[in-house]
């Protein structure tokens, strides 16, 4: 064991961030109950922090989690039961869940808890929040920003939706394909959520985030190497993939924000995106085309600038148009008008946005304040920018972006 105070908080804190949706997974199966496992595991977590200081890290600090969550959870079921037979009911309990805990080889169950969230039987809307919630830990907040809706309402969702897993005895494992249907897609669509949080920080700094992007892409392995004839699981594998590729070049060595059409290509890891090439080519010889391939198309598209030396605005147009079609949202709404504003002028750009106003999710979503902001300038309309500008500026939570469209802001009063 290790007893300094300063080591024995930092294990700790890695072992909430790579563990914790591990063993949620693991107790919630074992328990058949995930919030009950969320509780049971806080606590133990939290005996962590104040234990570790004190007596030193363990040798196996997932096992030694393990062990005191389980202890938790029989200790809150015998605060419920107080006959006779519900003793014999929590012997019973303590004695299966004995049976089953594995310390030395915990095994990895999160893509079983991930489609028992994604289940038929919970609310379609919160499937894929659920499964952020569980196997990644988000707070309702943070969730609920992902999603545009208040963090109340996210909240009551959360805790319906596992109280519906309970009631219901949904069955924690990977369904057969006959029942995968939309289920992956909620599965598809969480992996990809959370790889997006963590894309977000890039650098890696906020432990909220932290190594999120990572475990995003190594769900989406797992995912595809399961199903290796699904387009869609494929499609998502490569879109992360082609993402990823650029991190080193979205920012310069001062830590500022490099937007794409100012990124060095150098930088960006030709290995990963001829790994995602071959992925979607693979998806696209299914037949079967879904979201995940037009986005990863999209990046495609891009990515093909350091071969050709320009960006083929009116093909990604078109690919926004389908994914208009298919997979209409806030997001890709903005990122079409975008488009347009490159393929066919700024005013055509603008005029798209437009279209979005009404869209009160959008009132509070920075992506768009930023476009609007940028579309305006380049149309010389420098007081409506200069407003669109402060309002994206408020909204951003990264501080070099921040900087980035302080920058371009202020650029704007130099032209007056």
């Amino acid at each position: 064991m290790t007893n300094d105070p300063e080591i024995a908080r930092a294990a700790a804190e890695a072992a909430a961030r790579q563990s914790y949706g591990k063993l949620i997974a693991y107790l919630a199966a074992r328990m058949r109950d995930v919030a009950g496992a969320e509780d049971a595991l806080a606590d133990a977590f939290a005996a962590a922090l104040e234990r570790w200081p004190q007596t030193g890290v363990p040798q196996k600090p997932e096992a030694w989690l393990l062990a005191v969550a389980r202890r938790r959870r029989v200790d809150a079921i015998r605060r419920r039961l107080t006959s006779e037979a519900s003793r014999d009911h929590l012997r019973l309990i303590a004695e299966e869940i004995e049976a089953h805990m594995a310390y030395e080889d915990l095994p990895d169950w999160r893509l079983r808890l991930m489609f028992a969230c994604a289940h038929p039987a919970i609310e379609a809307g919160v499937r894929a929040p659920l499964i952020l919630q569980t196997i990644l830990g988000f707070d309702a907040a943070t969730i609920a920003s992902a999603f545009l809706v208040s963090p109340a309402t996210m909240g009551q969702r959360l805790v319906r939706a596992k109280s519906r897993i309970r009631e219901t005895g949904i069955p924690f494992r990977v369904p057969e394909r006959a029942e995968l249907g939309e289920r992956l897609d909620a599965v598809l669509e969480a992996i990809y959520a959370a790889f997006a949080e963590g894309w977000s920080d890039p650098a890696g700094t906020e432990t909220r985030r932290r190594n999120l992007a990572t475990e995003g892409i190594w769900l989406g392995r797992l995912v595809a190497s399961l199903m290796p004839d699904e387009p869609e699981a494929l499609g998502l594998l490569a879109l992360m993939l082609f993402a990823e590729a650029r991190r080193a070049a979205r920012r310069n060595v001062a830590g500022d924000y490099v937007p794409l059409a100012e990124q060095e290509l150098g930088l960006w890891d030709g290995a990963l995106i001829d790994e995602a090439e071959a992925l979607l080519k693979h998806a696209a010889a299914k037949g079967v085309v879904g979201r995940y391939q037009l986005e990863a198309a999209v990046q495609s598209a891009h990515t093909t600038r350091r071969l050709t030396g320009r960006t083929d605005w009116a093909a990604i147009k078109q690919l926004y148009d389908a994914l208009s079609v298919i997979a209409g949202s806030p997001v890709v709404s903005i990122n079409r008008a975008v488009t347009i504003a490159e393929a066919d002028g700024a005013a055509a750009g603008l005029s798209a946005l437009d279209e979005l106003a009404d869209d009160k999710r959008l009132h509070v979503y920075q992506p768009y304040w930023a476009a609007r902001a940028g579309l305006l300038a380049r149309l010389g309309k420098t007081r409506e920018a200069t407003e669109a500008y402060d309002r994206a500026i408020g909204l951003e939570r990264d501080p070099a972006v921040r900087r980035f469209l302080q920058a371009r802001r202020a650029g704007l009063a130099a032209e007056e």
